[in-house]
């Protein structure tokens, strides 16, 4: 486990977590939340404590299990832990937190991230270092872990959250329950609680949920209504959906973009309009699923592995449906980058540009480029075998340039030139012309 240099002052490496238990109880009204994190991990170098990313919220009592000597302290930032004695490599230990607050996001180079109160709930929006705002963690995205989320809320309202729910009400409140078996990274868990109507739909054998506000019903049916065909689409290019279900909140809120999470994906009011108007965008936050959350990022860094291929699928999508090609809109999309600056290093962006655009198009131009230059048989195969391989885990750029090797035909050379070099590449001129593979 390491600490990552785009976001130096998130994570601890002297250990990685194995799960969470969460337990929350929060009051929309007032926004206090009180919570109990227990936390079980596994030491990777002796020592004599540990830190917890912790932001905006109060640690009152800390324990850690068999060490009455174990002391704490909080910063901003931080919450460290110290240990009656040193601990060694290799040890399982279990730390307890119970903290308090009032939550809120934090202010970063990104913008806010984290908890967020809405005008009636709260949305959790943590890429890349929001999760703190809500719970003690150990933030990096290496470090994946399962969850177990329990959260009281008023009984009004509706919460969801990743993995499998259950529900039940004592004293006047309800308490959801969510089990999150699959490793997910700490930016990746979400909470959105509102006064949401609740649609099941099934999406080509994967049970799927619609959360919305009633007033915005027939929108949220009418744009949503070709998911079910995206699923398959998806399932037959990337490999089988890697969760038990989908769920897709909609707020009342306007929102700055969608956003994924694990099992899940998040849009604003403005982003439904009635008449398909985010379906690129759908698509997009759907693809994350095997892109991002199943196979996941180890660095920062290498963030054009999620965000290219989402993109990618955004082309893949239009494809199918019946609109331009992947290969019509790689050419076009080509032609609008090549009028930007040549300044972006697509394997190592740095932190600022982590989120532009151009990690977006280039990453998706990338693999474009290697399915003209392998062919598409060979490129697909490519594919299901990266999200198969590397499912619940946190992969690298070298990890999916082991794949390429296989390829052969200048493969890897090619890919390193997309993203090791700063001029934009010419997109290959191949006999191996993508053909349509997808349809629906």
């Amino acid at each position: 486990m390491t600490v990552d240099p785009y976001t130096p002052h998130s994570g601890d490496r002297r250990y990685g977590v194995l799960h969470y238990d969460l337990a929350v109880d929060y009051r929309v009204t007032t926004n206090r939340l009180s919570g109990t994190a227990t936390i079980r991990l596994q030491l990777a170098e002796r020592t004599s404590h540990i830190s917890f990313d912790l932001v905006g919220l109060k640690a009152t009592k800390v324990r850690v299990t068999g060490d009455r000597r174990a002391s704490f302290r909080q910063d901003a930032r931080r919450l460290k832990v110290v240990f009656g004695a040193d601990r060694e490599s290799g040890e399982e230990l279990t730390v307890v937190v119970e903290y308090a607050g009032a939550p809120a996001p934090r202010r970063t180079r990104w913008g806010l991230l984290g908890w967020e109160e809405l005008e009636d709930g709260v949305l959790v929006a943590s890429q890349p270092t929001g999760a703190p705002t809500w719970f003690p963690c150990n933030d990096i995205p290496s470090d994946k872990a399962t969850y177990r989320l329990e959260i009281t809320a008023d009984p009004e309202y509706t919460v969801v959250s990743g993995g499998e729910a259950t529900r039940s009400t004592q004293r006047g409140r309800t308490r959801w329950t969510f089990q999150q078996p699959v490793r997910t990274a700490t930016y990746l868990m979400t909470v959105q609680i509102g006064q949401y109507a609740d649609d099941r739909v099934d999406l080509a054998g994967i049970p799927g949920r619609l959360y919305h506000p009633r007033a915005l019903a027939p929108r949220v049916r009418a744009d949503f209504a070709r998911l079910p065909d995206m699923m398959q689409t998806f399932v037959a290019a990337f490999g089988p959906y890697p969760y038990e279900s989908y769920k897709v909140v909609v707020t009342a809120d306007d929102l700055e973009i969608p956003l994924e999470a694990q099992g899940m994906a998040i849009f604003g009011a403005n982003h439904v309009d009635g008449v398909g108007g985010s379906e690129r965008l759908v698509a997009h936050e759907l693809a994350h699923q095997w892109f991002g959350n199943s196979v996941g990022v180890a660095r920062w860094q290498d963030i054009w592995l999620n965000e290219g291929f989402a993109c990618y699928a955004e082309w893949l999508w239009s494809e199918a449906a019946g609109g331009p090609t992947a290969h019509a809109q790689a050419v076009a999309h080509h032609a609008q980058l090549r009028a930007l600056p040549q300044d972006l290093m697509l394997s190592d962006p740095g932190p600022a540009d982590m989120f532009d655009d151009r990690v977006y198009k280039r990453g998706a131009l990338t693999l474009h480029a290697l399915r003209l230059t392998i062919g598409a048989d060979a490129f697909f195969g490519l594919v299901q075998e990266w999200t198969s391989r590397f499912a619940g885990l946190a992969a690298t750029t070298d990890d999916f340039l082991g794949l390429v090797d296989g390829a052969g035909d200048g493969a890897r050379a090619l890919v390193r030139t997309w993203i090791d070099e700063l001029p934009l590449p010419s997109l290959p001129r191949s006999g191996r012309q993508p053909r349509a593979t997808l349809s629906v």
